[in-house]
């Protein structure tokens, strides 16, 4: 039952998540061999203040 979390920061569409979804769940599938049921994806999205890289927060720029 492989588990994954994708953080991600806010502002993609249902439309992307959904795709997103779909090919991660797809490429575990294939790769693990397991059927598409027993994989359980998690999107935790953040706010762009909450995320820094290089010393600068994404809502900085």
């Amino acid at each position: 039952m492989p588990i994954v979390t994708v953080k991600m920061l806010e502002g993609r569409t249902d439309d992307q998540k959904r795709a997103l979804v779909e090919e991660v769940t797809a490429a575990i599938s294939n790769s693990l061999s397991t059927p598409k049921e027993s994989v359980t994806i998690i999107l935790e999205e953040m706010q762009k203040n909450h995320f820094a890289k290089a010393g600068v927060r994404e809502s900085d720029k």
